[in-house]
């Protein structure tokens, strides 16, 4: 009998260390998640950033515009904010000037390497018959002291179609993703110093989308069709 009470009291004890590191452990992503969320003036803030953006990218904002509406700022809404794994590891931008995706990198405004959002979605090579689309999709930043770091990666659930540097340390994406219902449109904003980000999504969304149909628009020396 003491040995089955000793049994059970060991199981009891380790049930309860379990509980309390669950709990511990859900309360530090709850603090690390209240520490990425912006506050109302830091949302005001990025909000007037989308705003930027999409007037300076205003081709992005009209081609979806033709199926959800016009938007703004003000019709994103605020999905989360987390912080980013870079990933970082040495390799040079493999975009060169004869590539046909050269011109589509996004350089850093003070120098500092160069974004690249579509060589990893399009594969446009000389050995290539013809231009491929990979599923996924990635942002990545070319530093100019040879590193690499991925700031954003997507699945086959969506598409980034769109981006622009807000200043030196803050980058926007634009994109989508597919739901059940259709397709929504998307906001990224990054923050490449302290490594983290705030994913918007629009409060419209359309039934149907053909996917590659910005890419089309946008990259006038790679043929998608």
């Amino acid at each position: 009998m003491n040995r089955i009470m000793k049994h059970y009291l060991s199981v009891w004890i380790l049930s309860l260390v379990f509980l309390i590191a669950c709990e511990s452990g859900d309360s530090k992503k709850g603090e690390i998640s209240n520490e990425l969320k912006p506050d109302a003036e830091k949302l005001e803030v990025l909000r007037n950033q989308i705003n930027l953006g999409l007037a300076q990218k205003s081709a992005w904002q009209k081609h979806w515009a033709v199926k959800t509406g016009n938007f703004d700022a003000s019709d994103f809404e605020l999905v989360f904010s987390d912080s980013i794994d870079p990933m970082e590891m040495p390799e040079k931008n493999p975009i060169l000037s004869e590539d046909p995706l050269f011109p589509y990198q996004l350089p850093h405004p003070e120098g500092n390497g160069t974004i690249d959002i579509y060589s990893y979605k399009v594969e446009a090579q000389e050995s290539l018959d013809k231009p491929l689309l990979n599923p996924d999709s990635k942002v990545i930043w070319y530093r100019s002291d040879g590193m690499k770091e991925r700031l954003l990666f997507m699945g086959p659930s969506g598409m980034f179609e769109e981006g622009i540097w807000l200043n030196s340390s803050e980058f926007m994406v634009m994109g989508f993703f597919q739901e059940e219902e259709g397709f929504r449109p998307m906001i990224w904003i990054i923050n490449i110093e302290n490594h983290s980000f705030s994913q918007f999504k629009l409060n419209e969304l359309v039934q149907e989308y053909q996917q590659e149909s910005y890419l089309n628009l946008k990259l006038k020396s790679v043929d998608l069709t």
